[in-house]
């Protein structure tokens, strides 16, 4: 899809109408914008945390297991969004590579509470500071001042949309996977 100068040609719609979509339009669509970003964030994160089972979402279990109550196997997969079918097998993974436990709730004995192990703590540590270099990276065009307004920014967004119910863990794994899989194929990025 270029035009005879190489740069991408303007999209247009299938259907009858006189608008057509050129590529300034879709470029200054804030799901573009956003889908954009998304997919560069998730190929750099995944990049960044290729050696940890289950890549960025094995780094958000552990992170999260590491500095947040509950740390309750449903609970997590409830907060992270993630199947709960899924996380028994991501947190399978994580237990294997030493980097966490799974112990009984004292308070209810049928629930298992995920313990990050000392050598998790250890890797966690390396696991924040590649991650923290591939966000550097991906709002490498914002001033701190731009950086930090835009992450407050994403965690309020983030913080609504979960509040205002959001999407089930199934359809967030769900939506996660296509757009891993578009990552390389996007015409736009």
């Amino acid at each position: 899809m270029s035009s005879e100068h190489g740069s991408p040609a303007a999209v247009r719609p299938r259907s009858r109408g006189e608008t057509s979509l050129t590529l300034e339009a879709v470029e200054s669509d804030f799901g573009w914008a956003l889908g954009t970003v998304f997919r560069t964030y998730l190929a750099a994160a995944s990049a960044a945390l290729t050696d940890v089972p289950g890549g960025p979402r094995g780094h958000q279990v552990l992170s999260l297991a590491a500095r947040a109550c509950p740390r309750k196997q449903l609970s997590l997969a409830h907060h992270l969004g993630i199947d709960r079918t899924v996380m028994t097998y991501l947190l399978d993974d994580l237990e294997n590579a030493g980097l966490i436990e799974r112990r009984p709730d004292p308070a209810d004995r049928r629930a298992r509470q995920i313990v990050v192990t000392e050598a998790g703590q250890e890797r966690l540590i390396e696991l924040d500071r590649r991650l923290g270099y591939a966000e550097e990276q991906v709002l490498a065009t914002l001033d701190a001042d731009e950086q930090a307004q835009f992450r407050a920014m994403a965690k309020r967004l983030a913080a609504h949309a979960k509040a205002s119910g959001g999407s089930t863990g199934e359809d967030a794994c769900r939506a996660a996977e296509e757009v891993a899989a578009t990552v390389d194929r996007s015409p736009f990025s």
